[in-house]
């Protein structure tokens, strides 16, 4: 009797009649313990699949130690590269007895051969296996149906006005095309004309049908390319609280995108979610607008979107409520003497759902606001109203240590440089991935410059800041398994902090601006303080740590998590695609903590 579900990956690539071969082929075999399975340069007869027991992986031209690369347990396949590329580079031996299905050689080459996408799983680095994951995942649609179309799939004719055209005409060519606006074009620059633009002009500024329109052009606009994704164009909205976007190949206007169309585009009912935040004109509306990001962040999911673009348009999305609520608690005439900071996840744009308030103000020094206090407590109250908790460890702006004019702020980034202890530490990192989202941004700039200043040059604060980075241990067992303890594994301590806080590190160190992890990476590359590759794989490992704990905190947020935390994953609930990208990521973060100890001396 063959105990296998040939549903899950990477059985189910196969068609049925190659599920049935595979099955009539397979038999069982048992292993004592301690025996080689596979020897390191010789070809393999079979590929492995475990049934009962551990199966270590050696590399016998390494110390018996550092040789040990993993161990497959229950549910996990090996073998198969060994039997593609004619010999096995490692050594596999059982650890324990062990019952395993053996899969002929000549029948999984063949396999291999007449389905390509078989043969693809087995070659496939860690950024393709999530990608694959995302794809399969349970009610989700392909990427090339959903994170793949570009701009130029749903964009529209563009209607040009010319230069000398008038008010009426405008007004005719807009109702014969049934759209929102037109465009101009005025010395070589694009500029457009919306339906409320030609009634300001006709109600507000005196003028009349026959008047030139061009005057009530707007020509400071949002362009993107054809090829620009459409999901990201609409991110791109969010951010600039505009509802259309020009599209321009070169200097040529081709199309224009509405949000309208946008939306329809994705036709998800959830979308409407940032048109609402920005047409919300008091608290009210805009608590009913944040009130539905949970149903945005289900539809995300169950859409199989990739989460460097779900991370992007939640952070959009939560920059836009925090920035409403600002305006809406404090008065108008205080709000461009300061900046309104984001910090930790929200402000490396890294949050899905809401968790803790993290915020913080800075106001240039010739602020007088004798009412702030009250102010900041109004708006932390707010924001509690709006669904995001009090911070724990009181980092708010109702906290008077966290407001500050930019004097202050700048003698508290000396003073918590010369204490040099974890908790100054910590403030520092918090400080680092500071976000405007209101009032002055280049107050923050001018902040991060004298934090860079201060810090980045001084080789013994840099290792006492990148320290933290080795406290949580890696979730592996000194056999490179995955650790499954009743409780679960800590997927925010032993995955997402040592990556995140060990990028931020290494952004200390090089004076970079940018807060998110993703772009971070991005930066470090193109500074060569890393290879691209490994970028690329540290950066897919923190995508399926974020995605193994928003569905944590889905099932909690739905009651069907029981007692686990929210940052806890048990492992017996993953698939076997699952447990095999998870085991990888964590090699990852290894890998990376020991490049961190080298580069900081944390060894010492």
């Amino acid at each position: 009797m063959i105990d296998v579900d040939f549903d899950q990956l990477p059985f189910s690539l196969l068609d049925d009649g190659q599920r049935e071969r595979l099955k009539a082929a397979m038999e069982m075999a048992f292993f004592e313990a301690g025996e080689v399975l596979l020897e390191a340069r010789h070809p393999s007869r079979s590929v492995y699949l475990v049934h009962k027991g551990a199966v270590l992986e050696l590399d016998p031209t390494l110390p018996a130690d550092a040789g040990r690369l993993g161990v497959y347990t229950a549910g996990d396949l090996f073998g198969a590269l060994s039997v593609l590329n004619g010999r096995s580079r490692y050594r596999f031996i059982t650890e324990e007895e062990t019952l395993c299905y053996l899969i002929p050689a000549d029948l999984f080459k063949t396999l291999c051969d007449e389905q390509p996408a078989f043969a693809d799983y087995f070659r496939q680095r860690l950024a393709s296996k999530n990608r694959l994951l995302a794809e399969r995942r349970e009610g989700g649609v392909t990427m090339a149906g959903f994170m793949l179309a570009k701009v130029d799939q749903c964009m529209r004719e563009p209607l040009v006005l010319p230069s000398g055209g008038t008010v009426q005409e405008a007004v005719a060519a807009l109702n014969e095309r049934q759209v929102d606006s037109l465009l101009v074009e005025r010395n070589g620059h694009v500029g457009v004309i919306t339906k409320t633009d030609l009634l300001r002009g006709l109600v507000n500024e005196g003028l009349t049908p026959a008047s030139p329109a061009l005057s009530l052009a707007t020509f400071e606009l949002i362009k993107v390319p054809p090829g620009e994704f459409l999901f990201s164009a609409l991110v791109n909205m969010t951010r600039s609280r505009v509802e259309r976007v020009v599209v321009m190949e070169g200097r040529k206007p081709v199309g224009v995108v509405e949000l309208t169309d946008v939306l329809s585009f994705f036709s998800s009912r959830s979308y409407v979610v940032g048109l609402e935040v920005e047409r919300a004109d008091n608290l009210e509306a805009l608590s009913l607008a944040s009130a539905r990001l949970p149903e945005l962040v289900r539809a995300l999911m169950a859409q199989g979107v990739k989460m460097r673009f779900a991370m992007d348009l939640l952070a959009a999305l939560n920059g836009r409520i925090i920035s409403k609520a600002f305006q809406f608690v404090v008065p108008e005439a205080h709000q461009e003497h300061g900046c309104l900071l984001v910090l930790g996840s929200e402000g490396r744009g890294e949050q899905i759902l809401k968790t803790d308030q993290d915020n913080a103000l800075i106001l240039d020094d010739a602020a007088h606001w004798p009412e702030r206090e009250e102010h900041m407590r109004r708006f932390t109250e707010t924001l509690l109203s709006l669904g995001y908790p009090r911070c724990p460890g009181n980092i708010m702006v109702s906290n008077p240590d966290w407001v500050g004019s930019v004097s202050r702020w700048r003698e508290q980034i000396s003073r918590w440089a010369g204490q040099g202890d974890d908790a100054a530490m910590m403030n520092l990192a918090i400080l680092i991935d500071a976000h405007p989202v209101a009032g002055r941004a280049e107050l923050v700039e001018g902040l991060r410059e004298a934090l860079f200043q201060r810090c980045s040059g001084d080789q013994i604060l840099l290792s006492r800041f990148a320290r933290p980075s080795l406290k949580f241990s890696t979730p592996l067992n000194w056999f490179g398994a995955l650790k499954k303890p009743d409780q679960g594994i800590d997927i925010k301590k032993g995955g997402l902090f040592p990556v995140v806080h060990g990028v931020r590190s290494m952004t200390l160190e090089q004076r970079i601006q940018d807060t998110g992890t993703l772009a971070r990476l991005d930066r470090l590359v193109d500074a060569g303080q890393m290879e691209a590759a490994f970028a690329e794989e540290l950066g897919e490992a923190m995508a399926l740590f974020s995605e193994l704990r928003l569905r944590q905190q889905l099932m909690r947020l739905e009651g069907e998590a029981g007692d686990l935390p929210s940052n806890q994953v048990l492992v017996e609930r993953l698939t076997a695609l699952e447990r095999d990208l998870l085991r990888e990521s964590l090699q990852v973060v290894n890998e990376f903590k020991k490049r961190l100890s080298r580069r900081f001396h944390l060894e010492y």
